[in-house]
């Protein structure tokens, strides 16, 4: 049966459009049929578009119909025309509720020109026999702008705003009721302050007095309020000096008043330092430090100035480092007010952020609560949203400790204490511990405990024997171990042989052939198999599949291509990817001829030899194996062709191809390669490996490490 779940707020600006995208989150991960409606559009305080819709469709692979405009509504109600609104609102509902098992409406926020959102939610719920979840935020926000609900301002005590919260929840509980029955099943409440467990176990406490459920306690992240220097380029319209990267997080702002000695303490990474453009002491100084390694957000020049021509060319290598400059017109105070007061509210094309406010509110989800509204009439499906929730909890489970030796790269440093922090892995760095520290501190990062940094000079001495003594079949010495070892991939990899770490993750700034050899050389290949290969994971809009092998082997003959499949089949089922196996050539069945065909023929036979239980088919071509459609007229008896989860490409060339072009074309996030057929698991990087991308690569290597 499905469920639709109305999200209330009980005052403007407690982050109601986030809230509901993250439940949609939470459900999508267990595989939930989850749909977003979205019944009235209404805009922002600064008079910009709705963003719900714009931001449902950026997190998600949902496309919600089109809501209702706020003029029309209003024209509506005005005539006394309620029921015909929500008529109109039931016949977008309608077709969505019947496909899914549950179905998120995001009710209306109220607001001095909305005294009417109240009235329509509760008729709201009733129209479509909505369950009620109620937003709230930490304290109550005003009636400013979504976003506030980012913010822990305070009121009072702690027990001063709980009593608070469960009043103003409970007022407009009181609202919702079918007969004897209460709609409001439950409570969100955003900008908890983190770290203080006791607020939200005294605010659960107190809503059960109320006969309320706390659904989730959402912990206030300050980095999730950071705009980039792109949006207030954009808010503001300074002229750009030298644009440098605008990608950069704005996390305080600096008027700098003082003289260069006693304002230093300001610059910091992610700094926007406001000062008049003729304050060339400090101008240069902001330059100094940018080329020092800190990261400054940005220098904001005031009073409509320009540095003077000559110091302006001293300061050339200092934009080298990414370092955006630019002028406006007002003073210092009153752009540094201007830019406090920039719209807080998520940006559709800042997908960092978004994906992290809507993770965070995932995260706090009950699970008990979340497992009570999946439908057991349908089967579970792993979308993306869910592949990457499971990636993170099966490496938490598997507690592994993975090298990576590329330390002094701030991609790596990043990833490491993100991994640190989430549980995903306790990581090692190889690089010179000042180096290393150095790089996070102009990051604005802290190592935390999970990470711990090693000197590969300090101790590639005490593997020089064991080296020796794996590779004395080719001749290698000591002394050549030693030349060996002065690589930190070659120091890693050695770590991992000797049993110190349980996985490696390398290839940020080397080759996938500096990264794979040495694991060859002293790993090897596992017991039963061939070769090593490689997957990525293909995170399509409606769920994720397996591409293989698109890294490693060029031409591989029908054996290695059978090995292949069956590695690959194993890599899908470990992850929770039922594996249905497509071997892709340019023909289906018997269709085309020719060796390259054969070979897939061949292949797929061996398949079926050594693993008689797994679901394979080939020839296939790559519409017949995914498209129902086209595998109806091409393949109709086949359990695989047109619902294929994993795809066998004959050749590197092909794999390699479709991968980046499916990637690039369809903006398709892909987690990998992860190499299959190691001893112990390495994992290769793309060099322009994202943070989230090495993250994840790391996951995939703690749960190779205990999967084996």
């Amino acid at each position: 049966m499905t469920r639709t779940l109305l999200v209330v707020p009980t005052a403007a600006g407690v982050g109601l459009a986030r809230t509901c995208l993250g439940l949609v989150r939470a459900l999508d991960r267990r595989g939930v049929n989850v749909a977003f409606v979205k019944p009235v559009a209404q805009p922002r305080p600064d008079g910009g578009p709705d963003r719900s819709i714009a931001l449902a469709t950026a997190t998600s692979a949902l496309r919600p119909p089109d809501p209702l405009s706020t003029a029309h509504l209003e024209q509506q109600l005005g005539s006394g025309g309620l029921d015909a609104v929500l008529e109109k609102i039931v016949a977008a509902w309608q077709p969505v509720h019947d496909r899914s098992d549950v179905v998120v409406v995001e009710g209306l926020s109220p607001g001095p020109a909305k005294l009417y959102a109240g009235g329509l939610n509760q008729a709201l719920a009733k129209a479509v026999d909505a369950d009620v979840l109620l937003v709230a935020s930490w304290p109550p926000a005003g009636e400013d702008g979504e976003d506030r609900a980012d913010g822990a301002a305070e009121l009072g005590s702690a027990g001063d705003a709980v009593k608070h919260l469960a009043e103003s929840l409970a007022i407009t509980a009181s609202g919702y009721w079918s007969g004897e029955h209460a709609r409001v099943v439950g409570c969100v409440v955003n900008g908890v302050p983190a770290g203080d467990p006791s607020s939200a176990a005294q605010l659960g406490e107190t809503l059960t007095q109320h006969g309320l459920r706390l659904i989730a306690a959402v912990p206030h992240r300050p980095e999730l309020t950071w705009l980039r220097v792109g949006d207030l380029v954009r808010e503001l319209g300074p002229r750009v000096l030298s644009e440098g990267d605008l990608s950069r997080r704005i996390k305080e702002v600096a008027v700098f008043a003082q003289g260069v000695p006693g304002g230093l303490r300001v610059l910091t990474e992610g700094r926007l330092v406001v000062v008049p453009g003729d304050r060339h002491d400090v101008v240069m100084a902001a330059c100094l430090a940018a080329l020092s390694g800190t990261r400054l957000a940005a220098l904001l020049l005031t009073a409509g100035t320009e540095p003077d021509p000559r110091v302006w060319e001293l300061t050339q290598a200092a934009c080298g480092t990414g370092l955006p400059v630019l002028v406006v017109d007002d003073n210092s105070y009153d752009t540094a007010t201007r830019v406090h007061d920039l719209d807080p509210g998520l940006p559709v094309d800042d997908l960092e952020r978004i994906e992290g406010v809507v993770d965070n509110i995932a995260d706090a989800m009950d699970a008990v609560w979340l497992e009570s509204l999946r439908s057991s009439s349908r089967s579970r499906r792993l979308s993306p949203a869910a592949f990457r929730y499971q990636l993170v909890e099966l490496a938490r489970a598997a507690d592994a400790c993975v090298v990576l030796p590329e330390g002094t790269e701030h991609r790596i440093v990043q990833a490491a204490v993100a991994c640190a922090e989430r549980g995903i892995a306790r990581c090692v760095l190889l690089g010179p511990p000042d180096q290393v520290t150095g790089l996070a501190r102009s990051l604005g990062l802290q190592l935390p405990d999970g990470v711990t940094v090693v000197d590969p000079r300090a101790v590639a001495e005490r593997y020089v024997a064991p080296l020796a003594q794996l590779r004395r079949h080719k001749g290698w010495t000591e002394e050549m171990a030693r030349d060996h070892l002065a690589d930190p991939i070659m120091v890693g990899t050695m770590m991992l042989k000797q049993g110190e770490v349980d996985g490696m993750v390398a290839g940020a700034v080397h080759t996938t052939a500096a990264t794979v050899r040495p694991a060859l050389q002293i790993l090897g290949t596992r017991p039963g198999s061939r070769l090593v290969s490689s997957v990525f994971f293909m995170c399509l809009p409606d769920e994720v599949v397996v591409y293989g092998d698109c890294a490693i082997n060029p031409r591989p003959d029908a054996e290695e291509l059978a090995d292949i499949a069956i590695q690959s089949a194993a890599s899908a089922r470990a992850l929770g990817i039922e594996p249905r196996v497509a071997m892709i050539s340019f023909s289906t069945g018997t269709s085309g001829t020719g060796s390259d065909v054969d070979k897939v023929a061949e292949a797929t036979r061996i398949v079926r030899e050594r693993e008689p239980g797994l679901a394979v088919d080939g020839p296939l071509q790559y519409d017949a194996a995914a498209i129902a459609s086209v595998a109806q007229n091409k393949r109709p008896d086949s359990a695989v062709a047109g619902r294929a989860s994993v795809f066998i490409f004959p050749d590197l060339g092909t794999g390699n191809t479709t991968y980046k072009a499916v990637q690039r074309s369809a903006q398709v996030m892909s987690i990998g390669p992860m190499l299959q057929g190691l001893a112990k698991p390495v994992n290769d990087l793309s060099r322009g490996a994202l943070v989230d991308d090495i993250v994840y690569t790391v996951a995939l290597t703690a749960i190779q490490s205990r999967v084996g």
